[in-house]
């Protein structure tokens, strides 16, 4: 574990939802880890909750985030640790708004927010270097899943195969 995520208390519920309930801890790739926790969560989620009542969770759980990454962050003395995954949860969940939740669906949907998430075209990449605090934090995977889910949008309607 480095320096800084050391500096975290896993018994603080705030620290412990910033890094996804320990999924950010991973040595490598913690957004992947984090991203890979989110994906059972965000599918039952989609699939028991109505589209309507899916996307107040996912607005309540950004805020939350913004509140939960700047705690986090400012415990560790560093801005957007690769560790804090809490946007990686809400960003992940916007990739599956209002796409039938299915095994490919939710594929698609990990494999597009993760490429959005980690290559950040602009404005993404914009939001990411300018935006600091716990928002920004929160604000440049949240683009990343509205990328992926305007892509999911075009699989799902255009080719039937989500």
């Amino acid at each position: 574990m480095d320096q800084y995520l050391r500096r975290l208390s896993l018994f603080n519920p705030l620290h412990l939802c910033a890094v996804g309930f320990g999924s950010g801890l991973a040595p490598k790739a913690p957004g992947t880890f984090g991203t890979l926790a989110a994906v059972p969560l965000m599918g039952l989620l989609s699939w028991w909750l109505t589209p309507y009542q899916y996307a107040i969770c996912l607005i309540i759980g950004f805020i939350f985030g913004v509140w939960c990454c700047q705690v986090a962050s400012k415990a560790m003395k560093v801005h957007d640790h690769g560790g804090i995954v809490w946007d990686e949860f809400i960003g992940f969940g916007v990739a599956l708004l209002m796409i039938p939740v299915s095994w490919k669906s939710l594929l698609s949907g990990f494999i597009l927010f993760r490429l959005f998430d980690i290559l950040k075209p602009w404005p993404i990449s914009w939001l990411d270097k300018r935006v600091s605090g716990g928002f920004g934090i929160m604000v440049d995977d949240l683009l990343a899943g509205v990328f992926a889910l305007c892509c999911q949008w075009l699989l799902f309607f255009y080719s039937g195969w989500v």
